[in-house]
């Protein structure tokens, strides 16, 4: 049953995009919980991911209408509404219509080693274009968000040291998770703040960087083609921003062998990577990932699979392999280099 917000998105689009669409299936895989997105068929057969967003900036449809101008492969470009935008407004959210280019995600694989190796292409791609006056404007600082995160992760471990919000089990039972790994996470949490201000002056231009370029926002074609999509999270930031993602050892909730991580790096090129970044926005995305999976978990009004499901996120992120372990790791690897 085709709910009434969808029925009034297509309309939306029938009249700002001149695009009928015959179908609207809700699409539910993403962690955007300020977004709503639809795989929508039009009357002619064409397939498209219609979205609201309702967070964020426009940055990310103007980056990829850019990208494609560009010629950066792997890019799907947003349609143009009638009036020349790349999105409508719809009560204060926007509206945008993108091609639909694969059923297929890299998280659910299988991926080859032509596909590993087309995502460094796309990643040294986007790296290499040039960084425009209004992209200077709409992209924030890959990074900057550290205060906040930081403020983020001790408040939930307040929260979940506070006996009267362990009544659920769950939040219980991940309150002993957060317990057990206090002293790490306060030690992470020390080094995110000390260094900042070293990793900013570190010496070497900012790029576009895609912000969040993991297994879930990486589409799967035929003959090793890979789509890069998801463009809201969109940084100016140094190539490390992405690239921890490869070279910190993680890409979506598992580890990334050598071997693929060597694929990556065929496709990338040249990488003069910077230990010090790499390790700082690994720190950065740990404590975001540990406190805002928490959050999800935490939330008793979402649904059980939901709430399950981030928790076992969350359990993986300290885990011997997650992302929180080799971001200690990597910051590890600093101090012995002195």
């Amino acid at each position: 049953m085709v709910s009434d917000v969808a029925r009034q998105v297509a309309e939306q689009v029938r009249t700002g995009f001149g695009l009928r669409l015959s179908t609207m299936e809700p699409v539910t895989s993403g962690a955007d919980q300020n977004a709503r997105l639809w795989l929508a068929q039009a009357a002619d057969g064409g397939r498209y991911a219609v979205k609201l967003s309702g967070g964020g900036t426009p940055a990310g449809l103007v980056v990829t209408a850019y990208l494609a101008e560009q010629a950066v492969p792997g890019i799907v470009a947003p349609l143009r509404a009638d009036d020349g935008g790349l999105s409508i407004d719809n009560d204060g959210r926007r509206l945008s219509v993108v091609p639909w280019v694969s059923d297929q995600r890299a998280l659910d694989g299988p991926m080859t080693g032509a596909h590993w190796r087309a995502y460094g292409e796309v990643l040294a791609a986007v790296h290499a274009v040039p960084v425009t006056d209004e992209l200077s404007r709409l992209l924030p600082a890959g990074g900057a968000a550290y205060p906040s995160i930081v403020t983020a992760t001790r408040a939930m471990a307040a929260r979940l040291r506070d006996p009267a919000n362990l009544v659920d089990p769950l939040v219980a039972e991940l309150a002993g998770v957060w317990s057990a790994v206090a002293d790490r996470l306060g030690v992470l949490v020390g080094e995110v703040e000390r260094r900042a201000g070293d990793t900013r002056d570190r010496p070497g231009a900012d790029v576009v960087c895609h912000g969040d370029p993991h297994l879930g926002n990486l589409l799967l074609g035929a003959d090793g083609q890979v789509w890069l999509i998801d463009w809201d999270d969109a940084v100016l930031a140094p190539p490390e921003c992405d690239l921890m993602f490869v070279l910190g050892g993680v890409l979506a909730f598992a580890p990334i062998t050598a071997e693929q991580q060597q694929a990556v790096l065929a496709g990338y090129g040249t990488a003069d990577v910077d230990p010090l970044r790499l390790a700082w926005f690994l720190a950065v995305r740990a404590l975001d990932d540990l406190s805002d999976w928490t959050r999800q978990a935490l939330d008793l009004d979402a649904a059980a699979a939901d709430r399950g499901r981030a928790a076992r996120i969350v359990r993986g992120l300290v885990s011997p392999v997650g992302l929180v372990t080799l971001a200690e790791a990597a910051l590890r690897e600093l101090d012995g280099q002195h």
